[in-house]
């Protein structure tokens, strides 16, 4: 190791958790050219963040984050907050020359992104965003037959992410559905995984119309939350939903690929259920998260008589980041994304290399989610650009 990197975290839930376990794997399975040490951990909840800071493993913790971003001893905050906090934190990062990694989406809205973005070159220090989904080795695999051609022009991407956690209507008001304080629902949570792997793999997006419901308008106040679970008091007040429960979206990309994406957290049965499609002229892809070790491959160009989908397995080692884990079908999970993200950050950081994928990304991100909504309150196609 050449160097030392000391990491500040902010927010100790459900993603302070992934996060955590992504830093203290980070240097047992990958070489990234620094030893990162865990130093702190923030929230306003003393008791809960001690806590945390026991069970994660940090050296210690703070319950400002204006303190902790001022921190002399670390290099680099790391940001799992909600949503509308995310900009006044990495500002500030920014400004204390801190290296910022933060999660999707970016920001509560898109002048906010840009902000953060403008902020963080200004400044000169590295940025990344928290699309994890990018870095499952099939991901990467599909990634890799586009740019060698072996899909063709593509002509379709279609993908969903469905979760159904909120489907009973006495589940309470937490924060992930109230517009203040998220951004927004389905869409800005679910949606931007899959915007961005289409973005990733296909290319920029041209114009989008998109319709969304929330079809639960009310729902009871939460008297506790923990990671995603929360609980309501029996006779608890309600409270307005001010976000979509489900939103569809179509796309033109600037290639002249044809999109559709859905979203949605009432589908009932599905847990974490991300999925996409790409068809081209010479092949086809098809990837399932919830089986994120496989890959389904469709070669136009096989003879007649012998085409259809084949399945892969990716988890040999000469598929990106495999060779650091287990040997072959021994398979690999949602936690070690975390793992794969932090190492190229660090090694972005050592090496002074371009971060990816970084606020310029999550900008870009927050601009076809502005556009979607948009085109819902309007009723019309829109044009990504224009925002």
């Amino acid at each position: 190791m050449s160097k030392d990197l000391n990491v500040g975290l902010i927010g100790y839930k459900f993603m302070g958790k992934a996060h955590s376990n992504g830093y203290r794997k980070v240097n047992m399975f990958f070489d990234p050219g620094a030893q990162v040490h865990m130093k702190a951990i923030c929230g306003r909840d003393e008791e809960w963040v001690k806590k945390s800071a026991d069970t994660f493993g940090w050296e210690g913790y703070e319950t400002s984050w204006e303190k902790m971003v001022a921190r002399p001893d670390l290099d680099i905050i790391d940001i799992t907050t909600p949503s509308n906090f995310h900009k006044q934190i990495a500002i500030e990062a920014a400004k204390n020359g801190k290296h910022i990694f933060c999660e999707k989406p970016l920001a509560i809205n898109l002048q906010d992104a840009r902000e953060m973005l403008q902020a963080a070159e200004q400044n000169g220090v590295k940025h990344q965003i928290g699309f994890n989904y990018r870095f499952v080795p099939a991901i990467q695999l599909i990634k890799k037959m586009i740019d060698q051609g072996k899909l063709g022009k593509i002509y379709h991407f279609r993908g969903f992410f469905l979760q159904d956690f909120v489907l009973d209507p006495s589940f309470p008001l937490v924060w992930r559905l109230d517009k203040s304080v998220a951004g927004s629902g389905s869409l800005g949570d679910l949606g931007a995984h899959v915007i961005d792997c289409a973005r990733y793999l296909v290319g920029e997006f041209d114009e989008v119309i998109g319709m969304s419901e929330t079809f639960v308008k009310e729902r009871p106040i939460v008297e506790k939350m923990e990671g995603l679970s929360a609980q309501a008091k029996a006779d608890s007040a309600m409270g307005k939903v001010t976000v979509d429960d489900a939103t569809l979206l179509l796309a033109r990309f600037k290639n002249g690929a044809l999109g559709s994406i859905e979203a949605t957290r009432f589908a009932g049965g599905h847990k974490n259920d991300m999925y996409f499609e790409i068809n081209g002229s010479k092949g086809s892809v098809k990837f399932y998260f919830e089986r994120m070790n496989e890959l389904h491959y469709l070669n136009n160009e096989d003879e007649a008589g012998l085409q259809g989908y084949r399945l892969i397995q990716v988890s040999e080692d000469i598929h990106p980041y495999m060779d650091a884990w287990w040997p072959a079908g021994h398979v690999i999970g949602y936690e070690h994304t975390f793992v794969h993200q932090f190492y190229e950050f660090i090694k972005a950081i050592v090496n002074d290399t371009p971060t990816t994928p970084n606020f310029t990304d999550g900008v870009a991100c927050c601009q076809i989610l502005e556009a979607v909504e948009k085109s819902i309150e309007e009723r019309r196609w829109i044009q990504v650009d224009s925002l």
